[in-house]
This record gives structure tokens, sequence and C-alpha cells, in this order.
């Protein structure tokens, strides 16, 4: 699984953190989303993608 998030859509919601925090996270200037393991592992398929489902700008992708 890849995963790649575009900062210039991110609102900064944090909706991302809460679903897989071990995935994303935020800057702490402004809220805006860092991508920590753009490659997890297979187990985290579900929690990716739920992160990527509930992000209200559609700023991460995930490619299987």
């Amino acid at each position: 699984m890849k995963v790649a998030v575009d900062q210039d859509k991110c609102v900064g919601s944090g909706q991302c953190v809460l679903a897989a925090d071990d995935v994303f996270d935020q800057r702490d200037e402004d809220g805006i989303v860092t991508l920590l393991d753009a490659d997890p592992p297979a187990q985290r398929l579900a929690d990716v993608r739920h992160a990527a489902v509930v992000c209200p700008a559609l700023a991460i992708t995930v490619e299987e």
C-alpha cells in the first residue's frame, strides 16, 4: 500500500490522526497533515482507508 497526502488541500481537521496516528500527524504551527509512513503495513489498511474517507478535504490517497 502507498499513501500520499496533499498538504495544499488539507484543512487541519485531524481526522486522519484519530484514525491512524502511526501513519499521520499534524504540524504544530498550523495543523496541516504530515505523513509519517508512506508505506504502512498491510494490517493498517483498514485504518488508513478510513482516514482517507473521513478526510473532509479529500487530501489523502491510498494506492493498494
